[in-house]
């Protein structure tokens, strides 16, 4: 399943002004949201929240995927939020958060799902990748460098 499938410029949020862990996650449910997904709220910060339980998805370097799986989804969905400031998000290096990929499942696609997450996280390895994201000037750019370097990643 390639991004541009799963992903749109509608779910990216370019300015992110969360300053911890439970604000970004509201802003970016918000973004899919107002990106014209129908979800419910409330479920979904509580979805992610119980993951994030179980562990930090704060991966270090600066970055965050949170995901969770979510009953009411027919396809996987990806969002990602930047914060030009920093998101105090537990992670663990320890270091503030600035690029964070949301990736919301449907219960019965465990396959999918950690196909999807194994590439974000092999594409966030690149540093130059996640330079490019900080510097990126707008959400149709962010949404280009993201999908480019999909492309890079499996070719």
């Amino acid at each position: 399943m390639q991004l541009d499938q799963i992903f749109k410029v509608e779910f990216i949020n370019a300015n992110l002004v969360a300053r911890n862990k439970d604000d970004a996650l509201a802003e970016l449910v918000n973004t899919i949201i107002r990106g014209g997904l129908k979800l419910n709220y409330s479920s979904i910060i509580e979805i992610l929240k119980q993951r994030e339980k179980l562990g930090s998805t704060g991966i270090g370097d600066g970055v965050a995927i949170p995901h969770g799986k979510v009953a009411e989804l027919d396809d996987i969905v990806v969002a990602f939020g930047r914060s030009i400031d920093g998101i105090s998000y537990d992670s663990l290096d320890g270091k503030p958060v600035y690029l964070l990929f949301l990736l919301l499942a449907p219960e019965n696609s465990a396959g999918q799902h950690l196909k999807i997450l194994a590439k974000i996280s092999k594409m966030l390895k690149d540093v130059n990748f996640r330079k490019k994201l900080l510097k990126a000037n707008s959400q149709s750019d962010l949404y280009k460098i993201i999908i480019d370097q999909e492309e890079v990643c499996t070719t």
